[in-house]
């Protein structure tokens, strides 16, 4: 059966039991979700994680998709009365798509070619006498036979023309031809661009690739994905080139079988096709190859930036005022409740002369006092800088912290129908504002609002895969929102949607019937929102909390399936559920054996536990702020050999950028991340890290700004 050989070729490819992928792909596909899977069904999936469950339904997904186009092709040679059983018994047995599509290749309907034409005047014997390359083969004489002026084929030449036009495409054709060079491409090909005339490109950013060579098997995903877009944006001429004497003689190697007459019009026949046919159609597929590779690495290094941001530390429910800087607009300041809602708005013009800035500190400390603020909020774009100086040098509550917060993608959400939905009645710029507060506070549950492509991190987003990437994101994001759990009756459309199991239309049914009838009192009447059924139920419920509510373990990640079983660990121990849960020494008792079924292992016993200790756990860190050089504030004061306090804004495969307050990010270059050797950026700095540096160069016209987080003898980072 089909499924089982996939099964077996996904479980020797993942390390895995082909058991384990048989019942993980029977989950998903009866509607089970990657977190649901990872969390609550350790028992039949053997304990996978995430990142194996989802390496399981993408490989699924393609070999799916190989037998779809492979049933398609013997359709298709059926239809044309070419399938014989070797050709269908290699296609079937082929386990790639390459493989499947070079199989099918002399086959497949093309458009009308030269080597079509040759046949069509009756030259494919010739072709064939002269293929076999018998020494003894007199070609002037063999090739007399085939003149036919009616034809067309009037002299020897053009005979021999029409049949090396033939030879060739059995070359272009042959699976062992292709499969050589698709390999000599790969491992010794070599990219090169050049600058296209009457484009200045040495004043442009692709400058550096004027005249660029670089080995295929080892361009960075970076500079093959730049490569392309400048020949995209037509500043330069992009070619995958390969040593011609090398793919000859491979050639060479599989088709002359001596020497002769015979095997000299062969050889003509090898030149022609290398460089009429395969080499073109090689670079194609190189070129598709290794964009699909630059594509996987930035599409990953995007991936982790987004999961990092996304997991960013949550201040928490706190009454925050915060502030969307600016000059001559102004500062436009908010003040939010501990739920996030929108309590006040108004603006403040502190830069604008003495007089407008003393009003403004009045406003702002009247402001504190009013609404009880116990933290402020500020976007760290234009006027950034200048707005934290400013109320720092005002009588604000020393326990009030004053927080840079990164805005990136606030004016995308801003203009965005969901925040029109939310303050249908506020511009842009009071949107904004609240955005960059509500981030503060719980930095996932407002990032979800927006498209993770416009937050600001990554690299080349824009020119990768966008199916690929926008499923990978998707997976990041729901990954995120259903590791923290969400609280059901303040969550947002956006963020339930997120939810294992919800998708919009039913986040959109929950959020109408919280408005309607009020907060959910358990998760038991989830089940009363319309055309939330028991699959969604089971896929959701562990993950949706409620603070307070009638069960106690409403508000832990303990599936409500598992309340009988906590239930009975309560009872044998003497005491309540919600006793229980508040007695560590009553916990630490416990002998999960005992509890031991068919259904629950001590993989979920063991989670229980776990989640008895700390129900409900936040598992993102502590909040803590960012603290920059109040004496530096602008590039033009930024100097080499100072060392800076600074925060990562994003991770990319050539380095890391930082924020050290001055509206310009820093570049570290790999080179520069540590004192040993880093092939992975990743393995050394996270997005939204706090970091020491060392300015290395500063490049005011350019705005580039280079740093180091190299430890310096004789200096403290």
């Amino acid at each position: 059966m089909k499924s089982d050989f996939h099964n077996n070729t996904i479980a020797s490819e993942l390390g895995i039991t082909s058991q384990q992928v048989k019942a993980t792909v029977e989950l998903l596909d009866d509607g089970a979700t990657v977190p649901f899977l990872a969390r609550y069904r350790k028992e039949k999936t053997g304990g996978l994680d995430e990142v194996l469950i989802t390496s399981i339904r993408d490989r699924v997904a393609q070999l799916r998709e190989l037998d779809k186009r492979r049933t398609a092709i013997l359709a298709s040679l059926e239809e044309q009365g070419n399938l014989t059983d070797d050709l269908r018994r290699q296609i079937e047995a082929a386990g790639t798509m390459t493989t499947v599509e070079d199989l099918y290749l002399p086959y497949r309907p093309k458009r009308r070619t030269r080597a079509m034409i040759a046949k069509e005047k009756g030259l494919e014997p010739l072709a064939r006498a002269l293929w076999e390359q018998d020494a003894k083969l007199n070609v002037e004489l063999e090739t007399a036979k085939y003149l036919n002026p009616d034809k067309g084929v009037e002299s020897g030449d053009e005979a021999l023309a029409g049949a090396r036009d033939i030879m060739a495409e059995w070359i272009n054709e042959d699976q062992q031809a292709r499969a050589s060079m698709r390999a000599l491409y790969l491992d010794q090909g070599v990219f090169k661009t050049t600058g296209m005339r009457g484009k200045d490109v040495q004043g442009s950013k692709y400058r550096d690739y004027a005249e660029w060579e670089e080995p295929v098997s080892t361009a960075p995903s970076h500079r093959v994905l730049a490569m392309r877009r400048g020949e995209q944006e037509g500043f330069l001429t992009f070619r995958i080139i390969v040593p011609e004497t090398t793919a000859l003689s491979r050639l060479h190697r599989l088709f002359l079988k001596g020497q002769g007459q015979a095997s000299d019009q062969v050889s003509l026949a090898i030149q022609d096709s290398f460089t009429r046919l395969l080499s073109l159609s090689m670079e194609t597929e190189t070129r598709v190859v290794t964009k699909s590779r630059a594509d996987q690495t930035a599409i990953e290094v995007f991936g982790q930036n987004v999961q990092q941001l996304l997991m960013a530390s949550p201040l928490g429910q706190k009454t925050v005022l915060a502030i969307d800087p600016g000059f001559r607009t102004g500062c436009k300041v908010v003040c939010l409740d501990r739920q996030g809602n929108l309590c006040h708005m108004e603006t403040i013009y502190p830069h604008q002369g003495t007089t407008a800035a003393t009003q403004a500190g009045d406003t702002m400390i009247e402001l504190c006092k009013r609404f009880q603020i116990e933290a402020i909020a500020i976007g760290n774009g234009t006027a950034g800088r200048e707005t934290e100086a400013f109320l720092r040098a005002l009588a604000l509550p020393a326990n009030v912290p004053i927080v840079m917060v990164n805005e990136s993608g606030a004016s995308v959400y801003s203009a965005s129908a969901v925040a029109r939905e939310e303050f249908p009645d506020q511009d842009v710029t009071i949107r904004g504002a609240v955005s960059i507060g509500r981030r503060l506070m719980d930095p996932l549950a407002e990032l979800v609002k927006i498209d993770p492509k416009a937050i600001g991190v990554g690299q080349y987003q824009h020119d990768v895969d966008q199916t690929i990437l926008k499923q990978r994101l998707q997976d990041i994001v729901i990954s995120c929102v259903n590791r923290v759990g969400v609280d059901v009756n303040m969550a947002s459309p956006q963020l339930l949607t997120a939810v294992s199991g919800i998708g919009p239309q039913l986040a959109t049914n929950i959020v109408s019937y919280r408005q309607e009838y009020g907060p959910f009192e358990s998760r038991a009447a989830l089940k009363k929102v319309p055309r939330l059924g028991t699959k969604a139920y089971e896929q959701a419920a562990g993950f949706l909390r409620i603070s307070e509510g009638q069960h106690p373990l409403d508000a832990s990640a303990v599936h409500p399936e598992r309340y009988p079983l906590v239930q009975a660990m309560a009872k044998d121990l003497g005491c309540s559920v919600k006793e229980l849960m508040h007695d560590t020494d009553r916990q630490q008792t416990i002998d999960i054996n005992r509890y031991i079924t068919e259904e629950v292992g001590i993989p979920t016993l063991s989670d229980i536990l776990t989640e008895l200790a700390k129900p409900g756990r936040d598992p993102r860190e502590q909040f803590e702020p960012v603290k920059f050089d109040d004496k530096v504030q602008s590039i033009e004061q930024v100097e080499p050999g100072m060392i800076l306090s600074g925060v990562v804004t994003n991770v990319t495969a050539f380095g890391a950028f930082v924020d050290v307050g001055v509206h310009h990010d820093g570049l570290v270059h790999i080179s520069q991340l540590a004192n040993r050797f880093v092939s992975d950026p990743n393995t050394v700095v996270h997005v939204n890290q706090q970091v020491k540096v060392t300015v290395m160069e500063v490049d005011i016209p350019r705005k580039r700004i280079s740093l180091s987080m190299k430890a310096v003898p004789g200096k403290t980072l």
